[in-house]
C-alpha cells in the first residue's frame, strides 16, 4: 500500500507537534464556543413560541398555533408603537453622540507622550463600562437631584443658576443626562478598539508625514483616520444592528414617573407586557422583529459600505 505524501505527512506532523504544544488555548476556546452554542444556537427551536399561544403548562405539544395573530396584535398596539418610537429615537441619537466620541478619545490617548499618566487616564476611562447601570444611576441619581445634589449645588454657588436644574426628573432634562450618561459609560471601552487599529499603523508612514512637514493635526488627518477608517466602518455597521434594542437595566434605572413618557421603549415593553404578565408569546415575538430589523439593518449597511468602496463586514 502507497503512503501519503510527505508533504501531507508533515503538515499532520506539525499540526499534533503544534496542538501538543499549545491545547490549552484550544481547551480554553472550548468555553465560549459551548456558550454560544447553548445560549445562542440551542435557543433557536424556542423561537416557535412567537407564533403560539403558548402556555407553559401545556408546553410546545399542548400550546395552540396561531401564526402570526401575535405579531398583528403587537403592531395594533399603541404602547408598542410607542415603545418602538422612543427606542428608535433614542437608539439613533446614542448612536449620533456616541459614536465619534471613542474615535477622538482614542487619538487623544494616542499623543499623550508620558506613559504613566497614558495609563492612568485609560484605567480610569474604562472603568465605567464594568459597572452595573444599577451603580451609575444610583450615583448619578445622587449627583443631580435638583435641590440637593451635588452638581446642583456647585452651579447655585457658582451663580450659574438660581433653581435646581431637574436633570433626571423632568423628560426633556432627563433625555440629554440620559444620553450623556450613556456616552460616558462606553466611551473608554469603544476606544480600545481604535487604539488597537491605531497601533497596527506602519510608522513608516508617520516618518514620511514627518519628512513632508506634517504636524500633529496633519498626521491625524492623513494617515491615523485613513488607517482605521475600516475599524470605524465596522464599529458602524455593528452598532446600527443595535438600534432597535434597548437596555432593560439601563431604563429600570433610571425610570420613574415624570419621565415615563421617554422612558418606555422596547425592554420596558417586553417586561411589562409580556415576561411580567406570563404572555411569553408577545415578548418572544418582540425579541424576534427586533432581530430580523437588526440583520437588515446591518446586510443593508454592510452592502452600502461595499458600494461605496469599504470592505464592509461580511
Amino acid at each position: 500500500m502507497q503512503g501519503k505524501p510527505a508533504g501531507q505527512r508533515r503538515h499532520r506532523g506539525s499540526f499534533e507537534a503544534y496542538f501538543k504544544n499549545h491545547w490549552q488555548m484550544y481547551l480554553m476556546l472550548l468555553v465560549p464556543i459551548v456558550f454560544v452554542l447553548l445560549f445562542k444556537y440551542a435557543a433557536y427551536p424556542g423561537l416557535r413560541i412567537a407564533f403560539m399561544n403558548y402556555k407553559p403548562a401545556k408546553g410546545y405539544a399542548g400550546s395552540e398555533w396561531v401564526g402570526f395573530e401575535t405579531f398583528q396584535k403587537i403592531f395594533r398596539d399603541k404602547d408598542f408603537l410607542k415603545a418602538l418610537k422612543n427606542s428608535l429615537v433614542f437608539n439613533f441619537l446614542d448612536l449620533l453622540a456616541g459614536f465619534p466620541v471613542p474615535i477622538i478619545l482614542a487619538l487623544l490617548l494616542n499623543e499623550l507622550r508620558f506613559q504613566r499618566y497614558k495609563k492612568l487616564s485609560q484605567t480610569i476611562l474604562y472603568l465605567p463600562h464594568f459597572l452595573s447601570w444599577v451603580i451609575i444611576a444610583s450615583v448619578a441619581l445622587n449627583l443631580f437631584k435638583p435641590e440637593t445634589g451635588l452638581v446642583n449645588i456647585i452651579l447655585r454657588n457658582a451663580g450659574v443658576i438660581q433653581k435646581g436644574i431637574p436633570f433626571l426628573t423632568e423628560k426633556w432634562h432627563w433625555a440629554v443626562t440620559y444620553l450623556l450618561i450613556g456616552v460616558w459609560q462606553n466611551m473608554g471601552w469603544g476606544s480600545i478598539i481604535y487604539l488597537a487599529a491605531i497601533t497596527g499603523i506602519s510608522m513608516d508612514l508617520y516618518e514620511a508625514a514627518t519628512i513632508d512637514g506634517a504636524g500633529r493635526l496633519r498626521k491625524i488627518w492623513n494617515v491615523t483616520l485613513p488607517c482605521i477608517r475600516g475599524t470605524m466602518v465596522t464599529l458602524l455597521i455593528m452598532n446600527l444592528g443595535r438600534v432597535m434594542g434597548s437596555n432593560f437595566e439601563r431604563l429600570d434605572s433610571f425610570g420613574n414617573v415624570q419621565v415615563k413618557d421617554f422612558q418606555y421603549q422596547l425592554a420596558i415593553y417586553i417586561y411589562e407586557k409580556g415576561l411580567s404578565g406570563g404572555n411569553f408569546s408577545r415578548a418572544t415575538a418582540v425579541g424576534l422583529f427586533q432581530s430580523l430589523v437588526g440583520l437588515i439593518l446591518v446586510l443593508t449597511s454592510d452592502r452600502v459600505s461595499k458600494a461605496l468602496g469599504e470592505d464592509g463586514l461580511l
